[in-house]
């Protein structure tokens, strides 16, 4: 057995990655000698330091090799060199990711799980296509290697995306973290800005008796002259001019403002704590904006409430542990329903009471059964993201039927249609048109919508079930994270159903009946 290597991956466009660490060296003389010959940087030394950043990123992208043959996969960068023995591999895997959010724009790569539980990511091969059949080559030799030269864990190909158990959750906690740290910032400035508040509202003009010191905390005014006014977009700055830059040369208002006065107007500046707080003309007013304590704590409240999203994706992740890693998790938007309905008497009590939201019985009354609301949202979401086996949702239909008097094998009384659609196209499935199913009077029938209409009947004599299972990433985005798959021999072809469990068992068991 020879050590040459049976797969080998490259960087693609190498070409245009070594003019670039060419260009990058070229950067870095010039960097260097701008430097020594003016002793400080320029615009030339900037431009040739980014230059030699790009060039040294290039040349760690066109030196990274990864190859497997019959030892093991080895990986090389511009850094490290790791090799991987065959035995040590429990599975080769694709992670996955979106780019956009679009399914149209996925980044796939290779990566390997290892005996240990640790889980190895290769550079090399990497795909931006939902359909590449170089990088399908490249994923189908390494697997072919493994399963020759070693032992896989699994038979069928796992993908690892966000949606499954697999993936990761520190950019959630990360998230998480961010959230609340700006939440306490918030309301730590709540009591600051009820302070200043106050101190504006209760503000009165200065007078020949107020000593100097004191005079910030009064209002002073000053007549100006506008020389020119600059109304930007709404995104932008906008700013009025005075004449002869007295009593300051600009100040930044609103466009509305801008647009409002007019060149030579005759103004009046009212300044408290030496800041121009508003300014007077003929029919013409602008107000500076104050933060108030109200706006800060509705913002704190918000920004805590938004941090409970990802905890809760990251306890749904915690809670899923224990799945294999290419299993959907359920979804946490539950648990957002529950954040929604702590907003609805949260953010009014912080807006009406912002220092002191439990100084009152009442207050403490809403506080009280608001909590309680909140407790029984939470307990609402944990039920419905729990993880729901086949087995369980197959027990749980048979007491129904037994309260019925009726038999799994009896067919549907009534015709009913039930949400579920076949994953693959098949002749009674084209082009994958259907999203019903048809059970009950006459033979069970894909269809496109509930209704009868362009129905094609399925041939449930050639069907058979193999397996029932909980949805996994290599199902697809398309498929509802709480629904289940049924694999079916359709005369030697492989192919999925999928459906919500209670409805999949209905539709697994009306296919029995149909076909018996």
């Amino acid at each position: 057995m020879t050590n040459a290597p049976e797969a080998t991956c490259r960087p693609l466009h190498e070409r245009p990655l070594w003019f670039l660490v060419v260009l990058g060296a070229a950067g870095a003389g010039l960097a260097a000698v701008r430097l020594a010959d003016r002793g400080v940087p320029d615009v030339w030394t900037a431009v040739g330091l980014s230059l030699a950043l790009a060039g040294v990123v290039s040349l760690h992208h066109v030196t990274t090799r990864v190859s497997a043959d019959a030892y093991g996969v080895h990986a090389r960068t511009l850094l490290r060199r790791r090799s991987v023995a065959w035995g040590d591999i429990a599975d080769v895997r694709v992670l996955l990711t979106y780019a956009h959010t679009s399914r149209a724009h996925e980044s796939r790569r290779v990566g390997l799980a290892l005996r240990d539980g640790h889980r190895l990511r290769l550079p090399l091969p990497r795909s931006w296509s939902p359909d590449d059949p170089d990088f399908d080559a490249k994923l189908d030799a390494f697997r072919a290697l493994h399963r020759r030269h070693g032992s896989p864990e699994s038979s069928d190909l796992p993908v690892i995306s966000h949606r499954t158990a697999g993936g990761g959750w520190a950019g959630s906690l990360a998230l998480c973290a961010l959230l609340l740290v700006s939440a306490g910032v918030a309301a730590w400035f709540v009591p600051n800005a009820a302070s200043d508040e106050q101190a504006w509202r209760s503000a009165r003009p200065c007078t020949a008796e107020t000593p100097a010191a004191g005079r910030d905390d009064c209002l002073t005014t000053a007549w100006a002259v506008i020389a020119r006014t600059d109304a930007n977009r709404p995104k932008q700055r906008s700013w009025l001019y005075f004449t002869d830059s007295r009593p300051l040369h600009r100040l930044e208002v609103s466009p509305e403002a801008a647009r409002d006065f007019r060149s030579g107007d005759h103004v009046e500046l009212t300044v408290w704590r030496g800041q121009v707080m508003k300014v007077t003309g003929a029919g013409h007013s602008w107000h500076e904006h104050i933060t108030t304590a109200r706006s800060l704590a509705v913002v704190a409240a918000l920004l805590a409430l938004a941090a409970g999203y990802p905890a809760a994706k990251v306890l749904v992740r915690l809670r899923g542990r224990r799945l294999p890693d290419d299993e959907v998790l359920p979804s946490a938007l539950p648990f957002a329903g529950a954040l929604a309905g702590t907003a609805l008497w949260l953010l009014p009590l912080c807006y009406l009471r912002p220092t002191a939201p439990l100084s009152s019985p009442a207050q403490i009354t809403w506080a009280t059964a608001g909590s309680l609301l909140t407790l029984a949202l939470l307990m609402g979401a944990w039920r419905a993201t729990r993880v729901r086996t086949p087995e369980e949702a197959d027990a749980a239909g048979r007491p129904e039927e037994a309260e019925a008097g009726e038999a799994a094998e009896q067919p549907e009384q009534g015709e009913v249609f039930l949400s579920a659609r076949f994953l693959e196209s098949t002749d009674f499935n084209p082009h994958g048109f259907g999203t019903h199913i048809a059970l009950g009077d006459g033979a069970p029938a894909v269809t496109p919508g509930p209704g009868r209409f362009a129905a094609k009947r399925i041939p449930v004599e050639r069907l058979t079930v193999t397996n029932v299972r909980r949805a996994r990433g290599s199902d697809g985005d398309t498929v509802p994270r709480s629904w289940h798959i049924a694999e079916l021999d359709d005369a030697g072809t492989p192919i999925r159903l999928a459906a919500a469990p209670a409805d999949l068992t209905r539709i697994v068991r009306a296919l029995g009946s149909a076909r018996t």
